[in-house]
């Protein structure tokens, strides 16, 4: 298999030497390029060309003095600069660790798939690496919400945010590929439905340095993440909203009739959980009933799990009323707020998840979308 491996790098120096090395122990006896491409404002630069000139395979560098779209950017650049029709993506701080470059590759081999990812969350796969619980969890719930916004690009993917994967460069639309920041395999997925699979790999520490990872690096991932998925996300937005709505002024009006206001909110909930359920059927996910069974076990789900957040919003509710003095109106708007994106990604992945028969024919075969990518 003909391979560029892609590293991008940002003052990463410290770590260059023992990446290369590590590479060619695992990499002996293949044809491959690595190819950084480099952002750095450091001596990385020259640390790079001073190892290429000792290495026993080809090593090229592309410094851009211009760090346009960050690492997604750079890695764009390194598949458009690359030799090859494989290109595999790695951090160049060694938490991903070339001895998964070869189980990768043996997977690739098997010539059904255009994507192997290297997972962490895959069955035998760890993030022990991930600085701390802080870190892990906003991982994990990242992972959660991405692929509720993809259920169907993203159903053979547990880490769709990792930024290590081997990828056939023919199979996807560089110029439809528009990144920032960080999450370039996201792109990559939601732009076009691809064949996936993936091998789990142990998320290491860092071998030197500090994580570039920051809170501006998350706004651009919610950034990215809105601009790929904002079409679904606003319509359940929007009957969230009405729904919010309707059930507010159904409470209201049953108060004004002398309904107790827990009766009034059950009420309200009930009702507008139902008719939720229908807009979602005929607005939202309509063009993904065909692939995720009878509407009456979608029905069953979706009021299965919205009385059982009712069961959990509506004491929270009591609470703020009786333990703040809030209006019962405005504690019961907080609380459909706050249960907003937890119905979203529940809705996505399971009421309208699509059967595995469906998922799989669906991932048999590439299929360009627009830029507002995949249910």
């Amino acid at each position: 298999m003909d391979l560029t491996i892609i590293v991008p790098t940002y003052n990463e120096g410290p770590n260059v030497v023992e990446l290369l090395r590590r590479i060619g122990d695992v990499m002996a006896g293949r044809d491959f390029e690595v190819l950084f491409v480099d952002d750095s404002t450091d001596d990385t630069p020259a640390i790079v060309r001073a190892a290429a000139a000792t290495t026993p395979f080809p090593v090229r560098l592309l410094h851009r003095e211009t760090a346009t779209d960050g690492l997604g950017g750079a890695v764009l650049e390194g598949f458009t600069t690359a030799r090859s029709r494989w290109c595999l993506v790695m951090d160049g701080d060694l938490q991903h660790p070339p001895e998964t470059i070869p189980s990768l590759l043996d997977r690739a081999a098997a010539g059904d798939v255009d994507v192997v990812v290297a997972s962490r969350y895959a069955a035998g796969g760890t993030s022990k690496g991930l600085a701390d619980a802080t870190r892990t969890t906003v991982s994990r719930a990242s992972n959660l919400l991405t692929k509720a916004m993809f259920p169907r690009k993203l159903a053979g993917c547990s880490d769709p945010m990792t930024g290590f994967f081997l990828v056939n460069r023919d199979a996807i639309d560089i110029g439809a590929l528009h990144p920032r920041g960080f999450k370039i395999l996201l792109e990559v997925l939601a732009r076009r439905q691809l064949r996936i699979a993936e091998v789990p790999f142990s998320f290491a520490p860092r071998h030197a340095g500090a994580s570039k990872a920051s809170f501006t690096q998350g706004v651009r991932f919610l950034t990215q993440l809105t601009m790929l998925r904002f079409g679904r996300m606003s319509a359940f937005a929007l009957v969230g909203g009405f729904g919010a709505v309707a059930n507010l002024v159904i409470m209201w009006g049953l108060m004004r009739l002398g309904v107790e206001y827990v009766v009034a909110a059950v009420i309200a909930s009930e009702l507008t959980i139902i008719g939720n359920f229908l807009l979602l059927e005929y607005l939202v996910f309509a063009d993904m009933r065909s692939e995720s069974g009878l509407m009456r076990h979608r029905f069953l789900k979706s009021f299965t799990f919205n009385n059982a957040e009712a069961l959990i919003r509506i004491p929270v509710m009591w609470l703020l009323v009786e333990g703040t003095h809030l209006s019962a109106v405005f504690a019961a708007a907080l609380t459909l707020v706050a249960a907003f994106v937890v119905r979203f990604v529940f809705h996505a992945l399971v009421v309208y998840a699509p059967r595995r028969a469906a998922t799989a024919a669906a991932t048999r075969a590439p299929q360009a979308v627009g830029q507002h990518a995949d249910p």
